[in-house]
């Protein structure tokens, strides 16, 4: 099976990778660059990745439309990026509006056009910050939207397979699968040594927590 892969270079996309290539897949790996913050050093982690599985092809795409809508403190520099707050009623300043409803699209014509059997993308909706286009029923609506907008001879499949694990869970599949955790990134902020305060930081540390691992990316204050 040929597996058109979301790849970001972050954790959970790395994995995915790591699991698709276990389940037989042939990858296909597709990265966005949408004027993020950490744009440079998730597309060096994205490469190395998509190198050390052997992916069959490896595409870049630029969004950097959402560099214009800004609203987002990934894209917007004159926003601060949200530390992570347990008590943060609604979604914090991190969501990129309808990024993965974007990413969805690129990814469902990238996989026709190389004639995938199907997506993989990392969202997970357990201890994730609250995104909407991470939700099971969005999933499940852009499996509609796929069916009905490809050719009737196009199958494409879109898989979830961590959507309803924590990112401890998926850290343990990780470590059982050999992902070289050292080349991925998960900071929203830093490109050099992570801030280990944004909720994406948060959330990975405590992951290695769990399982009694020592994270090996950099971190401020180490």
């Amino acid at each position: 099976m040929k597996a058109a892969c979301l790849l970001s270079g972050g954790m959970d996309s790395s994995t995915l990778a790591y699991y698709a290539k276990n389940e037989g897949c042939d990858i296909c790996a597709l990265h966005a660059n949408y004027g993020q913050r950490t744009e440079n050093k998730e597309r060096a982690c994205a490469q190395k990745i998509a190198s050390l599985l052997g992916a069959r092809d490896f595409t870049e795409i630029d969004l950097r439309y959402f560099e214009q809508f800004r609203a987002s403190s990934l894209t917007d520099r004159e926003m601060e990026v949200d530390r992570f707050d347990p008590a943060r009623a609604g979604v914090p300043n991190t969501y990129v509006p309808f990024r993965n409803a974007n990413l969805l699209a690129i990814a469902t014509s990238y996989a026709e056009a190389k004639g995938a059997d199907a997506i993989f993308i990392g969202v997970q909706a357990l201890d994730y910050s609250g995104y909407p286009d991470c939700r099971p029923e969005f999933i499940d609506a852009f499996r509609r939207a796929i069916a009905l907008g490809t050719k009737e001879t196009t199958h494409i499949g879109l898989e979830t397979p961590f959507i309803r694990m924590t990112k401890t869970d998926i850290l343990k599949i990780g470590t059982e699968l050999g992902v070289p955790y050292e080349h991925t990134w998960s900071c929203y902020k830093n490109e050099d040594r992570a801030c280990g305060t944004c909720g994406s930081c948060h959330f990975r540390r405590e992951a290695f927590a769990a399982l009694g691992r020592r994270d090996p990316i950099p971190y401020e204050g180490d």
